[in-house]
């Protein structure tokens, strides 16, 4: 709803290639509501629908419910990934040239 409803974009009128750059056209910015209600695509008693919504949505609150939910995803992807125990008998993978040539000289490779 915060989307469609309050966050305007610019729209993409046309391109034109000038030499070796492209110049793009933007429409005025609009929400997605606007062009809509502008449009001649649905008919009156939608865009009333769509009005009264418009009318009763809260731009504040709805960004704070927003950021909520955000936050709470947040914080559970931390807590898994901060609840994983480690395997000790999990097998590292050398990280560099020099742990591989360590692990070589160890086995007895490499002469």
């Amino acid at each position: 709803l915060y989307k469609n409803f309050f966050s305007p974009v610019m729209k993409l009128v046309r391109k034109e290639r000038v030499g070796g750059k492209v110049k793009r056209k933007y429409d005025v910015p609009k929400t997605p509501y606007q062009r809509l209600i502008e449009s001649r695509q649905i008919s009156e008693e939608e865009k009333k629908k769509l009005q009264i919504l418009y009318l009763s949505l809260n731009p504040a609150e709805l960004k704070r419910k927003i950021e909520e939910k955000t936050h709470r995803l947040y914080r559970a992807y931390e807590d898994k990934k901060r609840t994983r125990d480690a395997n000790p008998h999990k097998r590292r993978i050398p990280r560099s040239v020099r742990n591989y040539m360590i692990q070589q000289s160890s086995i007895g490779l490499g002469r």
